[in-house]
């Protein structure tokens, strides 16, 4: 589809981010002209990240709870994740870094982007910014477990690598952006 031309954008709800419907118009393979009807979610842009210590072949990820992944039959809602975090208004690696410490209570000094990609491009407008940083115990500067003022209640787990992947396999592990970064370390020899 090219020349799309946005039509009408109308705001559906504007609660905790914001969904939009909007109909466009669009030419098709055929030279003909058609519109549609889409509804799309913003909620901005992130930042995700793997902390990984290749001389002891660890991983720092986080447990939270989900209300999606509850209500979509997570028994729990507990989710096994790479430190993430909304943008706001930082640039992608000042939010990697103010989400890793908040979150893991790690203080990390290099970040290294591994890329960028649209999570989930059919109805949500997030692009996230994927990252990878070595950590020691000499940069643990908090107990992390996130902000209190966001309520947050962030489990910090310490897991081998080998466990972590195990972890995938056996359905433990369900986010999508922390299976990327896990596979993106097992393919670059990271913690080899």
């Amino acid at each position: 589809m090219d020349n799309i031309k946005i039509l009408k954008t109308e705001i559906l709800s504007d609660n905790w981010y914001t969904l939009k419907k909007i109909t466009f118009e669009g030419r098709v393979k055929d030279g003909s002209t058609i519109i549609q009807v889409r509804e799309a979610y913003d909620r901005g842009n992130g930042s995700v990240i793997l902390l990984y210590n290749p001389k002891q072949g660890t991983v720092i990820l986080t447990r939270q709870f989900r209300l999606p992944t509850y209500i979509n039959g997570n028994e729990d809602g507990m989710m096994i994740e790479c430190c993430a975090g909304l943008l706001d208004d930082d640039n992608p690696e000042e939010c990697i870094r103010r989400e890793t410490e908040e979150e893991t209570g790690y203080q990390i000094h290099s970040v290294q982007k591994a890329f960028e990609l649209y999570m989930s491009p059919g109805s949500v407008t997030e692009i996230l910014y994927f990252f990878v940083a070595e950590y020691d115990s000499d940069m643990k500067v908090n107990e992390g477990g996130g902000a209190a003022d966001e309520h947050e209640n962030i489990e910090v787990l310490e897991l081998s690598f080998a466990d972590a992947l195990g972890m995938v396999a056996t359905g433990e592990i369900r986010d999508a952006k922390t299976v990327i970064l896990l596979q993106y370390a097992q393919i670059n020899k990271l913690l080899s």
